[in-house]
């Protein structure tokens, strides 16, 4: 009978396994096993992306508001800085008015027929040396009065020479433009006529534009700082257009398209910033480099399709993206 012993014996083990194993079989359990100890993991999870992403639009939200708050507070800088320069030259037209309106508006001294007595002041006359009234002397033209008709007389000639002078300009940028026989500019006094066989810069410049306005877009890359400076100049002609979107890129630089169209209003202010400010400012350096960078780009387009990409960073080569 020593089997039945054995079984016994062997029963009463295998009783106290499954006893020792009772705990572990709660795993298989789908309320509070690993069942339940993923799903809740997976909740958890989802509601930590979730948490994230809000925050993170959050943010874009916040960036995209000062975004636009800093580019209208550029452009209300740029409209003050407008009407500032216009104030500057209506004042700097009407000087020469009150300089020339200031002698017959001061008093006189006491010899002046208008102060003292009433009588009639009395005058020598030079050709017999008797003292008659200055009454009887016959009306004199006064200095305001002739400058004024010499000032009107001479803004009529000039109107028609300066309208010859501009229609001959435009044909002599189109003729440069399209490639022919480049023909002499009309000389101004502004602007003195080339010599020899340089080119009137005013000639380069309209074939400039005239190449930025056959230009569908352009891609720009500088710092943000310089970046802002341009908008900050540009953002106040009329064919300016701000770009929709600036894409930041690596160590500070902004990617961004510029229409043909901007580019023109961007020219003609870096053109006339390089021109108005002195050797040697910052202006002139920043004007001065970015209008020949655009130039160069402009000026190697051939109509075969190739990317116009104006790059404002030396150590960043030209034909490789950022």
């Amino acid at each position: 009978m020593k089997w039945k012993d054995a079984f016994g014996s062997a029963m009463e083990e295998l009783k106290a396994i499954r006893a020792l194993l009772a705990p572990v079989a709660r795993l298989d359990d789908p309320t509070v096993g690993l069942t339940a100890l993923h799903g809740e993991l997976t909740q958890t999870r989802l509601k930590i992306l979730e948490t994230i992403q809000g925050g993170v639009t959050g943010l874009r939200e916040e960036n995209r508001e000062v975004r636009r708050r800093q580019d209208r507070m550029i452009s209300d800088l740029n409209e003050t800085r407008s009407e500032l320069r216009q104030l500057l030259d209506l004042a700097d037209i009407l000087r020469p008015l009150a300089e020339l309106r200031r002698p017959a508006d001061e008093p006189g001294d006491g010899t002046h027929p208008h102060a003292g007595s009433a009588s009639p002041a009395l005058e020598a006359d030079p050709g017999t040396g008797t003292a008659v009234s200055a009454a009887a002397q016959p009306p004199t033209s006064t200095d305001t009065d002739s400058q004024g008709g010499t000032m009107e007389d001479s803004g009529r000639q000039a109107q028609p020479e300066q309208e010859g002078q501009d229609d001959a300009l435009k044909k002599a940028i189109e003729a440069a433009y399209q490639g022919n026989a480049t023909p002499t500019a009309p000389s101004s006094s502004a602007a003195p006529p080339a010599t020899g066989q340089e080119q009137d810069p005013r000639i380069t410049h309209g074939v400039l534009l005239l190449k930025a306005a056959g230009v569908a877009s352009a891609d720009l890359i500088a710092h943000r700082d310089t970046w802002e400076w341009l908008t900050a100049l540009a953002v106040d002609h009329p064919h300016f257009r701000t770009p929709p979107s600036v894409e930041d890129v690596k160590e500070g630089r902004v990617q961004t398209v510029l229409s043909g169209r901007s580019l023109i209003g961007l020219l003609i202010k870096l053109w006339e910033t390089r021109s108005a400010t002195t050797p040697l400012d910052a202006d002139w350096a920043l004007a001065t480099t970015a209008y020949n960078r655009i130039a160069a780009e402009l000026t190697a387009v051939d109509g075969e399709g190739q990317t116009i990409r104006i790059v404002l960073d030396d150590g960043l080569p030209h034909e490789t993206g950022d």
